[in-house]
C-alpha cells in the first residue's frame, strides 16, 4: 500500500502538488480579512483626527489667502506636515507669491511673535487664556489680534462680525493692556 501512495504522488504534475502543499489559495482567510479592514478604518481615523480640523469652515477674510492679497505680507504657523504642504500647494495654484504667504511646520507657542503686528488665531477655547498671556508678553502696543469663534476670556474687543461658529473677534494689543491695569483682577 506504502509503494502505490507513493506512485500516485508521482504521477501528479508540479502544480497540482504545489498548489496542494505549498502554494496559499487564491482567497484570504476571512479573519485576516476583517483585522485588515479594521487596521484601516482604525488609521483612517486617527489620521482624520489631524487632518479635518485644517478643513474647518473659517470666514474668507481671515485667510492666509485674503490677508496677503490684500498687501499683508503673512506666515501661516502649522504643526500638521499635511496641512502645511496643503497650503503651500494651493499657494502656489492660485499664485500667490512665497515672499506674501509663507507656511512654515512650526509650533508658535515656541516662536516669538514680537516681529506680527496683525496676528489671527483659530484655536480651542481651552488655549485662549494661554495665548492671551503669551500674545501679552510679545506683541507690541500697535498689534491688532483677531480670533475666530472663541472669543479672548476678559479682553474687551473692539469689534466683532458674524454669529455663532463663524463669529469673529478684533482687538487692539494697545487698549487690551490699558484695560487690564484698570481692571487689577483680570490678570489675561
Amino acid at each position: 500500500m506504502r509503494a502505490r501512495i507513493a506512485h500516485l504522488v508521482m504521477e501528479d504534475s508540479i502544480e497540482v502538488i504545489l498548489q496542494d502543499q505549498v502554494l496559499p489559495s487564491s482567497r484570504p482567510h476571512p479573519v485576516f480579512s476583517a483585522c485588515t479592514g479594521a487596521l484601516l478604518a482604525g488609521l483612517y481615523g486617527v489620521w482624520s483626527l489631524f487632518v479635518l480640523p485644517g478643513f474647518r469652515k473659517i470666514p474668507w477674510k481671515l485667510k492666509v489667502f485674503a490677508a496677503s492679497s490684500a498687501g499683508f505680507q503673512c506666515t501661516g504657523f502649522e504643526i500638521n506636515s499635511i496641512l502645511v504642504a496643503l497650503a503651500r500647494s494651493r499657494a502656489r495654484w492660485t499664485g500667490v507669491p512665497s515672499t506674501r504667504a509663507a507656511f512654515v511646520k512650526s509650533d508658535f507657542w515656541k516662536t516669538d511673535l514680537s516681529a506680527y503686528n496683525n496676528v489671527t488665531a483659530f484655536l480651542a477655547p481651552g488655549v485662549m487664556e494661554a495665548l492671551a498671556e503669551k500674545l501679552l508678553a510679545e506683541l507690541p502696543d500697535g498689534a491688532r489680534v483677531v480670533a475666530c469663534r472663541f472669543p479672548f476670556p476678559r479682553w474687551p474687543h473692539q469689534a466683532s462680525a458674524g454669529a455663532g461658529l463663524d463669529q469673529t473677534f478684533a482687538y487692539d494689543i494697545g487698549a487690551v493692556r490699558s484695560h487690564l491695569r484698570r481692571v487689577p483682577s483680570a490678570a489675561c
